[in-house]
């Protein structure tokens, strides 16, 4: 994926989250997603973040390629997400992955009438 691509959908999805009322003061855990041809692979990236990230997770895709899911405890900043997506793409690039993206879980606030 393009480094222009990813910046532009960061940049909508941080609005997004503003819209809909997101606390950027609060720390939260970013899922970063990536996905690997295999799981030997998928497994030795999971490695190289131990201790920086919350949770390192990977598992069978089914389209047969293995994902690396990895939470980092931090502000959902655009330079903050940036910088980490472009450290993963460093770190697993030669092991054969490619970086999918980012998420957060968000508390939707509904007001009843």
């Amino acid at each position: 994926m393009s480094t222009a691509y990813q910046e532009d959908i960061s940049i909508t999805v941080l609005r997004r989250m503003k819209e809909g009322g997101f606390d950027f003061a609060r720390i939260h855990p970013i899922e970063f997603y990536a996905v690997f041809p295999d799981e030997d692979r998928a497994r030795v990236a999971a490695g190289k973040f131990r201790g920086e990230s919350l949770n390192a997770q990977v598992c069978e895709r089914d389209d047969g390629g293995w994902g690396l899911e990895l939470s980092k405890v931090m502000y959902a900043t655009y330079g903050g997400i940036g910088d980490f997506e472009q450290e993963l793409e460093t770190l697993i690039e030669p092991l054969g992955g490619e970086v999918e993206g980012w998420g957060v879980k968000h508390e939707i606030n509904r007001q009843h009438a």
